[in-house]
């Protein structure tokens, strides 16, 4: 599965962002328990997530500190 991109990313609205990050989070603790017990053959997909979640999560941020600064005005 490959990486999202943060243009796609930037293309979903705050509550779809949110929603794919609980469920990637909820994905890497599946995958996690299945490296635990041996049963994961991809590895791969935990760096992966990870680095999707990270991804989401910043720019989620940035488009909530755009949204206060807009605010603001």
């Amino acid at each position: 599965m490959k990486a999202a991109k943060p243009a796609e990313i930037r293309k979903l609205s705050l509550e779809e962002i949110r929603t794919k990050i609980s469920d990637s989070r909820d994905e890497l603790m599946k995958l996690r328990f299945q490296q635990v017990t041996g049963q994961l053959t991809d590895t791969s997909r935990l760096n992966i997530l990870r680095k999707d979640i990270a991804r989401m999560e910043t720019i989620l941020g940035e488009m909530l500190r755009d949204a206060a600064v807009e605010g603001e005005k």
